[in-house]
């Protein structure tokens, strides 16, 4: 139990012994001191005082007059009005300290056979283009919510849902008939994901060219532009191919499924790479192709149970309107499945996979209203978890030129954009001079983890929820709110102690009760303690962020800290050795949190 918790405690009983009243130390009101203020929490007693039925000062001194003769970890005490100020022993931090240090698992629960089963699905690529920029900060979120569910005891699968079938995928397949036929990854040299991702952006420029001749024919027939232009587009030779090609995937025609099989294997090897890249995997992989059956099937099972209903032209409907919907369509009328209907089918499958107590879907904030809609058909449909399944809505990545579009092309391909953070990071340390002794393959080593920690630290770093500008040239900087800040701190710290170590210093030593310790070191030890709440908040909100900025707000305190004393040049051997403990637990902490991102920590910059 913390000092805060164990204040909380104490201070339950001091009600109850001073004014008859239970008062469960959850309901107390504790919070960090204000710095103008002498002390290191400090309890609100406002929320007491129909209790004590005093005023606000004589409460405060009652307590704290109690706590001092009663708690060892109270050494003196203040009254500020309503608000108590304890000053905390100094053997009590130096307990805290070292029980932080001794703990190889701070800040993160161990799982239980009863541990609840949490299952996160992020990435959901289509099989028609390469990940870009906005798939980067997809996984990236989805990979670190994982592991902070994980830090909070939870059983956590990780999955991801591949979009391989619908019009979007026979786009490629007929471009690459039409204009790359004969050409693999291998005969180009090139991965499979990007060559498909050709094709697709081929398929887009000839389409286009069709419907703006259209069009001029349209008008010319004497149909208004809107009109003209919204025939041209669905009268498109290339369109009408398209869908073509996708009814025959439907009807299991082998030459089309052969083609289809041959390019998605492409695909998937492109993607494995990426992923590898990233740092990110997945437990399980489901795709549309073998889910969207089950989707029709569980959607033909609702229809014959009254939860849905049919039109006239054979279409299949969720009447939505008694929860304050519309009606949303779940089977077109020549049978094929929408992504409702998938999404249905691959939430069956899933069910049956695996006994999940939580379902959380990273999926960008413009799916909000289908996340709303799948959410009431899956409870309906019987899902345990349908009802109160989350969606990580997150918004919107964007480059200071702009928005990005797929099928123009214009996106920034993820495999280019690692490729140049970790080039970024390597010109940078050399400028710095911080490469001059290492070897080629150190150097490779750190320029890679560097690189990636500013891309993830940049992007976990901003509230999920909002829409984000990505520079790259702000994320790779050795100072303020990046990556690199924070993994150069921990360098440092890791070049401290092996110079411990050179002078015969033991790292795992504990810090003697008696050992001086300062303002200081007291704010960096309450700084660390911070570190289990902010885990769980974490857990609770759903947010990165909130770990990304913790760990870079112990990184300033103890940069702070290490430019007003010296670790190693203290004055006495157990002054020496607090500080040898503070430090080497900082570390720890700011792994353990860069680690929740996904972010590498370097033993030397």
């Amino acid at each position: 139990m913390d000092i805060a918790s164990q204040i909380s405690c104490s201070a339950s009983k001091a009600i109850k012994e001073l004014y008859g009243v239970d008062v469960p130390q959850e309901a107390l009101q504790l919070q960090k001191t204000k710095h103008e203020f002498e002390g290191n929490l400090t309890l609100v007693v406002f929320p007491l005082l129909k209790i004590s039925k005093k005023n606000p000062e004589q409460t405060a001194q009652d307590i704290g007059k109690w706590l001092k003769d009663n708690d060892s970890n109270v050494s003196s005490f203040n009254v500020v009005k309503g608000f108590l100020n304890l000053v905390i022993s100094p053997s009590s931090w130096i307990s805290l300290l070292n029980s932080i240090f001794l703990d190889p698992s701070f800040g993160r629960k161990s799982q239980e056979e009863s541990s609840p089963l949490v299952m996160v699905e992020y990435s959901s690529p289509n099989t028609n283009k390469p990940l870009h920029l906005g798939h980067v900060r997809n996984n990236l979120l989805g990979w670190s919510l994982s592991k902070i569910m994980e830090a909070n005891g939870y059983k956590v699968i990780k999955t991801n849902i591949v979009n391989d079938r619908g019009i979007h995928i026979c786009k490629s397949m007929l471009a690459w008939q039409k204009w790359f036929m004969g050409q693999t990854p291998e005969s180009i040299g090139k991965k499979g994901d990007h060559l498909v991702g050709d094709c697709y952006v081929a398929f887009d420029k000839h389409y286009k060219e069709q419907v703006e001749e259209l069009t001029r024919q349209y008008i010319a027939e004497g149909a208004n532009e809107e009109a003209a232009q919204e025939k041209a587009k669905q009268e498109a030779p290339l369109i009408k191919e398209a869908h073509q090609m996708l009814v025959k995937w439907e009807e299991n025609d082998s030459k089309v499924r052969e083609l289809w099989n041959m390019m998605n294997s492409w695909v998937y090897a492109g993607f494995d790479e990426t992923y590898h890249s990233l740092g990110v995997c997945f437990d399980k992989i489901y795709y549309e192709s073998e889910t969207y059956l089950k989707g029709k099937a569980k959607v033909e099972e609702g229809l014959s149970s009254g939860l849905f209903y049919k039109k006239e032209d054979g279409s299949v409907w969720a009447d939505l309107t008694g929860d304050g919907l519309d009606h949303k369509l779940l089977l077109r009328s020549d049978g094929t499945s929408v992504y409702m209907t998938q999404d249905i089918g691959t939430a069956q499958m899933r069910f049956q996979d695996y006994p999940i107590d939580k379902m959380i879907y990273v999926v960008g904030n413009e799916q909000n209203y289908h996340f709303q809609v799948l959410s009431i058909l899956l409870d309906r449909l019987g899902f345990k978890w349908g009802k109160d399944l989350v969606h990580f809505s997150y918004g919107m990545v964007e480059l200071p030129s702009g928005k990005m579009k797929s099928r123009e092309g214009t996106v920034v391909d993820a495999d280019d954009l690692i490729d140049m953070m970790i080039a970024d990071a390597l010109n940078l340390s050399e400028e710095l001079g911080k490469f001059s002794d290492m070897s080629d393959d150190e150097r490779k080593k750190i320029a890679r983890i560097v690189g990636l920690g500013a891309l993830k630290y940049f992007i976990l770093k901003v509230d999920a929820r909002k829409n984000m500008l990505f520079n790259p040239e702000e994320s790779i900087d050795f100072n303020g709110n990046t990556g690199p800040f924070i993994q150069y701190t921990y360098a440092r710290i890791r070049s401290i102690m092996r110079k411990a170590s050179e002078q015969g210093l033991i790292e795992s030593k504990k810090v003697p009760p008696s050992a001086p310790i300062n303002e200081k070191e007291i704010e960096l030890i309450q700084k660390m303690n911070d570190y289990v709440a902010v885990v769980q908040q974490a857990g609770k909100d759903y947010s990165p962020s909130g770990i990304a900025n913790y760990c870079y707000e112990l990184t300033k305190e103890f940069n702070q800290f290490y430019h007003d004393y010296s670790v190693l040049g203290a004055d006495s051997d157990d002054e020496k050795r607090l500080r040898l403990v503070l430090a080497s637990s900082v570390a720890k902490i700011l792994k353990s949190g860069m680690d929740l991102l996904g972010i590498e920590m370097p033993e030397r910059m």
